[in-house]
């Protein structure tokens, strides 16, 4: 969010983070730069939600991984700076290194407001004049020389949602009800859920705590008001607000059985919403504020109520979470819930008032008034104007400057922990939350030198858009995964079980969760949907995490094959660190997210690309082979970027480009990943 103040910056996989606090410098290959020009202003009644999922998908479109995104022009002075930051904060979305927005009189307004002094912000406009790095819309636009250019009118933005399974999927407002049928038809896929003709118009009929309820597919069980990406940014928030007060004095008001909350990105959120006096009607339609930071965006929704629950699976209903998060891969948000919409905060009370993604908001009521007329969606829908008014009014620089200053403080539960005085970290054998790991089992000072494969097996054979939470999610612990076997043993209650996120200290549940996900597709299962794999020797089909211990146990090696984009979402670290732990020397990909590749060569695995044009598919591999993949024994004798060749026992040969960057990155490997790399550089000073 920082590089929407112009302050340069971004995000690095938990791995290389570890690496550089114990001194280690990051290396990169020199990014190409994407001018993405700004024109117009948006639209009433389109929020920066709507511009965000649009910017999200052009630039997934024209293909920025490990690239800088610089947004300039005068559409730019238009946008307020929480739009900006709402942009900047998607970039793991879109696949960009960072998107920035460089300092201009909007970015000197927030730091007013913020609480910064007035010698603050004249020092730093005097400063970035003096540098040339000062955007003011009155001199002549300068021509800057970018490696590509995008441009966007800000007035052809429009309403719009993603979904059901990718960020990038937008689906315009007013054709969301043709793209949901659409989708319920469409087979299987990022667009599809196969649903029989027939049984498309079900209807699930339950009691709900004694009063009659009913599910459809596309019935919403979740609403959530939630991410960082919109929950700090005032305009979408209050309009949220704006639209639960309409709606209350309509007489409109959302069903019981839709899971509903509200998590701000900050504290500061919750006093201008009391300020504003809309918290009350947020409440009123079920939005209470049930904590700060992440909760349904990353999977920690809970449970939803049992007789929901049993209602979606005993009639196999494609039951629908709307939330204002920024991620919607498949498995993450909730298990129940198989179609997942980003959508603004405003747009999330809309959803959860018409209580479906099946409408059409400019044809069909979202509700019945009290007056028995049918209300619809410009009758609660805020005007731009409506909101400017009270963002005027209610987000004050008092707020941010009072709750800032608090930061430090702590709070009671924080400050009263009992801190053990060891230099070194004292380890509880019997916690399942935290478990020293094995990264540095036997590790000998001399480096192991790189290693090839050799007649390695196929782990999994996945397709395109393998994301992070496919490889290591972060959601809840299925009741049959070897992670709850493993937890039960050790006599924790499945209520107690907690998620694969907070439990990411102990590599013992972290490795059972890898590759985990209950909608991962592997095409070894033949179609089957789930985290299980067929162990080659034998045939049989077994968890993920008991084939690759079967085949650790006998002396295999294995390896991953998969499409394009494997590895993206969030930079999550277990998902390169839960394969090293299964066994997997090499992943062989079409091409891979920025963040993910860098933490799989810190763990030691090789990553290679197919050759332009080729795949699985396209070779004729099945999964069924053993793979050998020719490395040189000396480090010195391989280059970044150079083509190797792979075999297999059934006598195809192809080429891959293995994608160590830098010759930092060879030295990693030489050294098994980067800890033990660092761990002897620090043991030799």
């Amino acid at each position: 969010m920082i590089d929407g103040l112009g302050v340069a910056g971004w995000g690095v996989g938990g791995i290389e983070a570890e690496a550089a606090m114990l001194g280690q410098p990051m290396s990169m290959v020199l990014p190409g730069v994407v001018g993405f020009k700004l024109t117009g202003k948006l639209r009433d009644g389109v929020t920066a939600t709507d511009l965000v999922l649009t910017v999200t998908q052009m630039l997934r479109k024209h293909g920025v991984v490990g690239k800088f995104v610089e947004f300039y022009g005068e559409g730019m002075g238009q946008l307020p700076l929480a739009d900006r930051a709402t942009i900047a904060n998607m970039s793991p979305e879109y696949g960009a290194t960072m998107g920035f927005f460089p300092v201009d009189h909007v970015t000197l307004q927030y730091l007013k407001l913020t609480g910064r002094s007035d010698e603050t912000v004249s020092m730093i406009e005097e400063y970035l004049r003096a540098n040339k790095m000062f955007v003011d819309y009155n001199e002549p636009e300068q021509e800057r020389s970018y490696s590509s250019y995008l441009q966007l009118d800000l007035a052809d933005v429009e309403p719009c949602i993603s979904g059901p399974k990718r960020p990038h999927d937008r689906v315009p407002l007013k054709d969301m009800k043709a793209d949901w049928h659409a989708c319920l038809e469409n087979q299987v896929g990022f667009k599809g859920f196969a649903v029989p003709k027939q049984e498309q118009d079900k209807v699930a009929k339950f009691s709900f705590h004694g009063q009659p309820a009913e599910l459809k597919h596309g019935s919403v069980v979740i609403a959530a008001i939630t991410s960082c990406t919109n929950t700090s940014n005032p305009s979408v928030m209050l309009g949220a607000g704006l639209v639960a007060k309409k709606a209350c004095e309509l007489g409109l008001e959302v069903k019981p059985w839709v899971k509903t909350s509200l998590a701000p990105g900050s504290g500061v959120v919750t006093k201008y919403l009391q300020q504003s006096g809309l918290q009350k009607y947020l409440n009123q339609q079920g939005f209470h504020i049930v904590g700060y930071g992440c909760t349904t965006c990353i999977g920690n929704s809970g449970d939803l109520d049992e007789s929901v629950a049993t209602a979606i699976t005993e009639n196999d209903i494609v039951a629908a979470a709307v939330l204002s998060g920024n991620r919607n891969f498949e498995g993450r948000v909730h298990p129940l819930t198989r179609a997942n919409y980003l959508a603004s905060p405003p747009l999330v009370v809309a959803y959860a008032l018409a209580g479906t993604v099946d409408i059409d908001f400019e044809k069909e009521p979202i509700g019945t008034g009290k007056d028995g007329k049918g209300v619809y969606f410009k009758d609660i829908w805020p005007s731009n104007e409506e909101i400017a008014e009270v963002v005027q009014s209610s987000v004050l620089p008092d707020m941010f400057k009072s709750t800032y200053e608090a930061i430090t403080k702590g709070n009671p539960m924080w400050n009263q922990l009992s801190v053990p005085t060891s230099t070194l970290y004292s380890w509880d054998p019997n916690s399942t939350y935290i478990h020293e790991p094995p990264y540095f089992k036997n590790m000998t000072m001399e480096p192991p030198g790189p290693h090839g494969v050799k007649d390695a097996y196929c782990l999994l054979n996945f397709g395109d858009s393998i994301t992070t939470d496919h490889i290591s999610p972060a959601g809840s612990i299925h009741k049959d995964s070897p992670a709850a076997k493993y937890l039960l043993e050790r006599g924790v209650d499945r209520k107690d079980f907690n998620s694969y996120g907070s439990r990411r200290g102990n590599d013992e549940v972290m490795a059972r969760g890898t590759f985990a996900n209950i909608r991962i597709v592997n095409k070894l299962l033949n179609g089957e949907v789930g985290p299980k794999t067929v162990h080659i020797p034998t045939g049989e089909k077994l968890y993920v995490f008991d084939a690759a211990m079967r085949y650790k146990a006998a002396g295999h090696e294995t390896i991953v094959l998969a499409g394009a984009e494997y590895g993206s979402g969030s930079s999550r670290d277990w998902a390169a660190k839960g394969p090293m732990l299964l066994g997997v020397k090499a992943v062989i990909a079409k091409s891979f997210e920025r963040i993910h590749r860098s933490n799989l060569v810190g763990m030691g695995i090789i990553p290679l690309c197919f050759k332009p044009g080729e795949d699985a598919d396209t070779l004729g591999l099945a999964g069924h082979e053993r793979y050998t993949i020719n490395l040189p024994n000396k480090v010195s004798e391989i280059r970044p970027g150079q083509d190797i060749t792979v075999t297999t026992d059934t006598g195809k040969s192809f080429t891959c480009t293995v994608r160590f960057d830098t010759e930092v990155e060879l030295a990693y490997f030489d050294h098994g990943g980067i800890l033990p790399y660092v761990i002897r550089n620090l043991i030799k000073q």
